[in-house]
């Protein structure tokens, strides 16, 4: 996967742009405050799992982690 296809740049001081800018800082935001604390080492065990072992279909059949390496 080529980082550079990701990355997408906005016309600075745009009012398009700016709106663009503050839905996704505002998306992000709620993300981070919802972060689930794990207090047993099981359930950081679960997504352990989901991110590194269990494979996908829709991303060609590799792990996320795997994925994001590539």
């Amino acid at each position: 996967m080529d980082v550079n296809n990701l990355i997408k740049f906005t016309k600075p001081a745009s009012p398009k742009t700016n709106g663009k800018t503050k839905s996704v800082i505002c998306t992000l935001i709620v993300i981070w405050h919802n972060q689930q604390i794990f207090e047993d080492s099981k359930n950081r065990k679960n997504i352990n799992f989901y991110n590194v072992v269990k494979l996908y279909k829709a991303i060609s059949a590799k792990t996320p982690y795997a994925f994001l390496e590539d």
